[in-house]
């Protein structure tokens, strides 16, 4: 089992779409509201939001996930 954290921001709509992708592939994860400045004196090299951690490290935002969990075989590609 990951351990997941996703760092949003309100009103963020790729934080929402990243909840749905986690949602999609089945995993459980937390969330926390995290202001700017802070994250980025955590994390440094973050791109904006949302910023996912798994198992503690820095996967990156919502593309950066979606790929890993492609990779991982958590959800798949629907060609349509």
């Amino acid at each position: 089992m990951m351990d997941i954290l996703i760092h949003t921001t309100n009103g963020c709509t790729y934080c929402e779409h990243m909840k749905e992708l986690c949602k999609r592939a089945g995993v459980d994860y937390k969330t926390v509201n995290t202001p700017q400045e802070q994250l980025l004196k955590t994390y440094p090299n973050c791109q904006g939001y949302p910023w996912v951690i798994i198992d503690g490290e820095e996967i990156g935002g919502l593309v950066e996930t979606a790929k890993f969990f492609l990779k991982e075989g958590l959800v798949s590609v629907n060609k349509g």
